[in-house]
């Protein structure tokens, strides 16, 4: 395992620092000015880490591609969590687990934006393969704008027994699909729940479809059938974190799971 881990952007680098990992250097780029330069380097100090001007083009290299914005962070790599982990964190929120899980989702821009929609919404943790899937690499959590900092994130092998694990601790376990007959915002999402998105073009893979309790679409009324994958989860998440708020204020939630 590395042993070290390049963070790419002011966002990613700034998150870093907030959050609980080591971090070891933050290189910002020689001339760089403003607000967010300025929050980057108090919060280096406050952590006592060093801060080094380097030029574009040694950020470049560091950052092998990825838009570095003129700060690039030397980071230990990112601790991954176990499922049981993210049902503990429900658990001392006292929540009803809510986790995102994402069924061969290879963009790493989609993995970063869900991760982030996931994390503003409330959510506990995510899931994702350890095969035919991106991981918490650079460009993800650039994507993410540093959410992959703060919210739990589990490798497993096989998603489908990971499921089944879920749904014996008590989660109802959602797929977003297109072809569902029930519209997302007429079911029950209250209560503990895994949302599992697929990919854009697959989509959930069938198997992993069948380990499902059920699935909800997102209705299209242009001539453009299909949402790209970060958007249409964003939407869902949201529309779950609405039904929870109303529900915990004593409102009426959703029409529920048939």
């Amino acid at each position: 395992m590395k042993e070290t881990e390049v963070l790419a952007g002011r966002r990613p680098v700034l998150e870093a620092l907030r959050g609980p990992r080591p971090v070891r250097r933050v290189l910002i780029a020689a001339g760089a000015r403003g607000r967010v330069v300025e929050e980057l380097a108090a919060a280096a100090a406050a952590r006592r880490v060093p801060v080094e001007r380097a030029s574009r083009d040694d950020l470049d290299r560091w950052a092998a591609g990825v838009d570095h914005q003129g700060v690039v962070a030397l980071a230990a790599p990112l601790p991954l969590a176990e499922v049981d982990d993210l049902l503990d964190a429900a658990r001392r929120r006292g929540e009803p687990p809510l986790l995102l899980v994402c069924a061969e989702i290879q963009d790493p821009q989609n993995l970063g934006s869900l991760i982030r929609s996931a994390e503003a919404a409330g959510f506990h943790g995510v899931i994702v393969p350890r095969h035919r899937s991106a991981g918490p690499t650079p460009a993800v959590a650039r994507a993410s704008a540093g959410a992959l900092e703060h919210l739990p994130l589990a490798r497993v092998t096989n998603l489908s027994r990971c499921l089944d694990r879920l749904k014996e601790a008590g989660l109802w376990v959602c797929a977003a699909a297109g072809d569902a007959e029930q519209v997302y915002w007429d079911a029950s999402l209250t209560g503990p729940l895994a949302l599992v998105v697929g990919s854009e073009g697959r989509g959930i893979p069938p198997l992993v479809r069948r380990h499902c309790d059920f699935a909800v679409r997102i209705p299209m009324r242009g001539r453009i059938q299909a949402l790209n994958a970060a958007v249409a989860g964003a939407l869902i998440m949201f529309e779950i974190a609405r039904q929870r708020a109303l529900s915990a204020a004593g409102g009426t939630e959703g029409g529920g799971q048939e």
